[in-house]
């Protein structure tokens, strides 16, 4: 299987097998989106048995965007391409806080009403800021 070259956007490897969807909901992108895009769904590999691929051209994401990736896949890596050729790669790291992106897991918290989240990182997880409640990252996208 053949994926054409892009010129310029950005490519998300290393994405635990069958998250590319949410990693897709988290970058913003849609059926309106007006370039082309590549998914590619559990393609074998040495490091994570099968892992997910994304190629977006056209669009550029920076590192703080792309940490947020890790709630969904920890361990991804980002290449930004420009002019056909990799700048620039990073693995994700979880965010320390996560804000007004997500929803509160549990039922009772006050964010449901506002529309406002808040979460910081304590240790593997995040913790609310409204309810004060633990949960895991993925859990909050």
């Amino acid at each position: 299987m053949q994926v054409d070259k892009i010129e310029m956007g950005t490519v998300v490897d290393h994405i635990k097998a069958g998250k590319s969807a949410k990693i897709m909901r988290l970058l913003g992108i849609g059926e309106a989106y007006p370039h082309r895009v590549a998914i590619v769904l559990n393609v074998p590999s040495k490091k994570m048995g099968m892992k997910d691929i994304v190629k977006i051209e056209g669009k550029v994401v920076s590192q703080d965007a792309a940490n947020l990736l890790a709630l969904v896949s920890p361990g991804a890596s980002v290449n930004i391409i420009k002019n056909g050729e990799i700048e620039k790669k990073f693995v994700v790291e979880l965010p320390k806080e996560v804000n007004g992106m997500g929803r509160c897991p549990n039922p009772n918290c006050i964010s449901l009403d506002s529309g406002k989240t808040s979460f910081r990182k304590d240790k593997e997880n995040y913790r609310c800021h409204y309810c004060e409640r633990l949960f895991p990252a993925e859990e909050l996208v």
